[in-house]
C-alpha cells in the first residue's frame, strides 16, 4: 500500500537541515579541509574558545586544524527555556586553522553554501567586532558575521592568548548553531527548531533550561561556590608550586650538578648526578598540566554560577576575573616553555617563560 500524501509533512520537510543534520554537514565540509574532528570538552566552558584544543594548540609554531561541536554555559544568559533566543546552554562549532589559509572568508562563505544558503538571495556582512577573554588572557581581531541581520558566526583572528603573543596567528570561527538552525528552518523560536525527523530542540532541551535555570538564579548556594572556587583555586596552586619547585631544583643542578635536591618533595627517588636530573626532567614531562587547567575551568564556571546568583559586587568581579586569569596564564606559560624544550632539545626551556614562585 502506497504511504498517504501528507502535505504538512512535506512543508516541514522543506524546511531546511535538521539541526543534527546541519552539524554532519559541517562537520564533514572541514574535515574535508584537513582539520581533525575533536568531541565536546567534558568541562563546563563559556565558549568552545576555552577548550584545551583551542586554547592549548593555539599557542606554538605546529600546524593546527580542528573543528569541533562544543555545549557552551552562560549560566547568566538563563531565561528558564521561556525565552525563544535566548539559552544558558547553546552549542557552538568551533574551527582552529593555524596559520590561517588566505582564502579563509571564502572558505568560511563555502562552509554556508554547504548548508544550502544561497548568498546571492540573501544579504551577509562582516561587521568589525574584535574580541576579548579577560579570564583566558585572549584576544583578538576581527568580524561578527550577519546573515540578514542575524549575527551567525564569530570570525577571529588571534593575537594573544593566555597573556602570550601567538606566532603564527590561528583564525577561529564560532558558529551560532541554534540560530543558524532557526534561521535554515525558518522559525521564530528555538525551541521550535527540528533536530531530527522527530524530535524538537524543545523536546530535548527545555527541561535542561529551566532547571539550570532555577539553580543558578534561585537554589545554588553562595557560600558552598565561593567554598568551591577557592578549593578547586587552591588545589591548582598546589600543582603550580611543585612544578615551579622543580624547574628551581634544575636550575640548581644546573650551576652545581652536586646542588642537593629534595626529591622526596616531588615524589622521586633519591640518586646522584645525572639520575637526578634525568628524574626531574621526566617528573616535569609528565606534570599534570591539563589537569591545572580544568581546574581553571571549573573556577571560570563557578564564578559565572557566582554572577547569575547576584553574589559578586563590581570590584570583587574584577579581583575574580583576575584570579582566573592568572591560572590560565601560567597554564599557558607552562605549555609554551614545553613546546620550546622539545623545539630546542633542551630538558629545561627558557625560563622567560616561567614564573619562579607561585603564590595565591
Amino acid at each position: 500500500m502506497a504511504p498517504k500524501h501528507n502535505p504538512q509533512e512535506e512543508k516541514a520537510e522543506s524546511r531546511g537541515l535538521t539541526f543534527q543534520d546541519m552539524i554532519l554537514d559541517l562537520s564533514r565540509f572541514w574535515a574535508d579541509q584537513g582539520c581533525v574532528l575533536a568531541l565536546p570538552y567534558d568541562v563546563e566552558v563559556g565558549a568552545g574558545t576555552m577548550c584545551p584544543e583551542t586554547f592549548l594548540r593555539v599557542l606554538g609554531r605546529d600546524p593546527w586544524r580542528v573543528a569541533y561541536v562544543q555545549p557552551s554555559r552562560r549560566p547568566a544568559d538563563g531565561r528558564y527555556g521561556e525565552n525563544p533566543n535566548r539559552l544558558l546552554k547553546h552549542t557552538q562549532m568551533q574551527v582552529i586553522l593555524k596559520p590561517p589559509p588566505p582564502d579563509i572568508q571564502d572558505v568560511y562563505l563555502a562552509s554556508l553554501e554547504r548548508l544550502g544558503i544561497d548568498l546571492r538571495h540573501h544579504d551577509i556582512r562582516f561587521e568589525e567586532d574584535n574580541w576579548e577573554a579577560p579570564t583566558l588572557g585572549a584576544w583578538g581581531i576581527g568580524w561578527q558575521v550577519v546573515l540578514d541581520g542575524l549575527e551567525i558566526t564569530q570570525f577571529t583572528y588571534f593575537q594573544q592568548c593566555g597573556g602570550l603573543d601567538l606566532e603564527p596567528i590561528s583564525v577561529e570561527l564560532t558558529y551560532g548553531l541554534e540560530r543558524i538552525a532557526a534561521f535554515l528552518q525558518n522559525v521564530n523560536n528555538v525551541f521550535e527548531v527540528r533536530w531530527n525527523k522527530a524530535l524538537t530542540y524543545g523536546d530535548l532541551r527545555r527541561a535542561e533550561e529551566l532547571e539550570f535555570s532555577v539553580y543558578d538564579f534561585e537554589t545554588a548556594s553562595r557560600e558552598t561556590c565561593r567554598s568551591l572556587f577557592d578549593l578547586y583555586e587552591k588545589e591548582a596552586a598546589r600543582l603550580l608550586d611543585e612544578y615551579q619547585r622543580s624547574y628551581r631544583a634544575l636550575m640548581n643542578r644546573k650551576g652545581d650538578e652536586h646542588a642537593a635536591v629534595d626529591v622526596g618533595a616531588l615524589g622521586l627517588k633519591g640518586g646522584d648526578g645525572d639520575a637526578v636530573t634525568a628524574s626531574l626532567n621526566l617528573w616535569r614531562r609528565r606534570f599534570p598540566l591539563r589537569k591545572v587547567y580544568d581546574l581553571c575551568l571549573k573556577c571560570s564556571h563557578l564564578f559565572n554560577i557566582l554572577d547569575a546568583r547576584g553574589a559578586i559586587s563590581v570590584t570583587e568581579r574584577v579581583a575574580l576575573i583576575a584570579r582566573v586569569r592568572k591560572l590560565s596564564c601560567e597554564v599557558a606559560r607552562i605549555y609554551a616553555e614545553r613546546l620550546e624544550r622539545e623545539e630546542s632539545g633542551s630538558g629545561v626551556g627558557n625560563s622567560e617563560f616561567v614564573i619562579t614562585n607561585y603564590k595565591l
